[in-house]
């Protein structure tokens, strides 16, 4: 067996505020780049915030195929891990919540999160379950509800997929947040149980207004427990030598 050593951010959360975001995610990768970290993620909607307003959520939209996409790219780190984060991303006038997968401030790919909620009607769903590799370690995305439904298990399976990387962002009413903070490792140990998959999750904590985030952001293996958590509302970087056969 070798290992490759992945990582996740429990991070605040960015509301319209990106160069706040970047300074977050270049602080976070140059930490896990100092602990040899190939992977390394973070929550969804972290570039812009979780924005399901239709209007607000066109105004910090960001077309990735874009010259003010390729601008933003230079102040991600020019070395380091793969970094997965989330964004709102439009493409032909439609909104998408994309989790973007970006080496060395250039853009590898995309995830656009296939299960919406009825609050994110402004949003497209996605169609596609990329998979993505990181020396050697190939991994899929899902986008936090994404984790209520059954992953496209042949699909993983064929492509020898052994970890999903799940953006989060659970920023709820207080009462909600309470309610919920032991289940959402639940549900997603469902996913984990079903494919044989790993789970590293990232989710965001903090408060805003009456809202509440406690996150988690953990690593569950294939059985669906819990191997490493950080502890709730606590911001900070999950380090993880996830085991791979040769």
């Amino acid at each position: 067996m070798s290992k490759v050593r992945i990582a996740s951010a429990q991070s605040p959360e960015f509301h319209n505020d990106v160069p706040s975001a970047l300074k977050f995610l270049n602080v976070m990768s140059e930490r896990a780049n100092a602990q040899n970290v190939h992977l390394l993620a973070f929550p969804e909607g972290f570039l812009q915030g979780y924005i399901v307003d239709e209007r607000q959520a066109r105004e910090v939209a960001i077309d990735i195929s874009s010259q003010r996409f390729f601008t933003l790219l230079e102040k991600f780190p020019a070395s380091g891990p793969i970094l997965v984060l989330g964004m709102i991303e439009i493409a032909d006038g439609k909104l998408y919540n994309t989790a973007i997968v970006v080496k060395d401030q250039g853009l590898v790919g995309r995830y656009r999160k296939r299960h919406l909620l009825p609050s994110e009607a402004a949003f497209t769903a996605g169609q596609e379950l990329p998979i993505f590799e990181a020396v050697g370690l190939k991994f899929c995305i899902n986008i936090c509800f994404d984790t209520n439904f059954p992953v496209l298990e042949r699909q993983t399976t064929l492509a020898n997929v052994k970890l999903m990387v799940c953006c989060a962002n659970n920023m709820l009413p207080h009462d909600t947040a309470k309610k919920y903070k032991s289940l959402h490792n639940s549900v997603r140990g469902q996913r984990c149980k079903e494919t044989g998959l790993w789970l590293m999750s990232s989710d965001v904590t903090g408060q805003r207004e009456d809202h509440l985030a406690l996150g988690p952001t953990a690593i569950l293996n294939p059985k669906g427990d819990v191997e490493e958590q950080l502890p709730l509302g606590q911001i900070d970087l999950l380090v993880f030598d996830l085991p791979c056969a040769k």
